[in-house]
């Protein structure tokens, strides 16, 4: 995430801001882990994918089922 040493200025982190920190970079490692092993759509639809905020779009037309 973030390889440079901490400002001098800042003061240390707590406990549980530490924690909360350890477990987003293990959730991230596991998202990205599992994000590889999806196979590739056949003949799906170009572009981005049409369902991605929850409607269907198709050609710039959204549209709710």
């Amino acid at each position: 995430m973030n390889d440079q040493p901490p400002a001098p200025n800042r003061k240390p982190l707590p406990p549980a801001a530490q924690r909360a920190l350890a477990e987003a970079e293990a959730r991230r490692q596991a998202a990205a882990a599992k994000a590889g092993t999806a196979p590739k759509e056949l003949q799906g639809p170009k572009g981005p994918e049409p369902t991605r905020y929850g409607d269907w779009e198709r050609k710039g037309i959204a549209s709710d089922f």
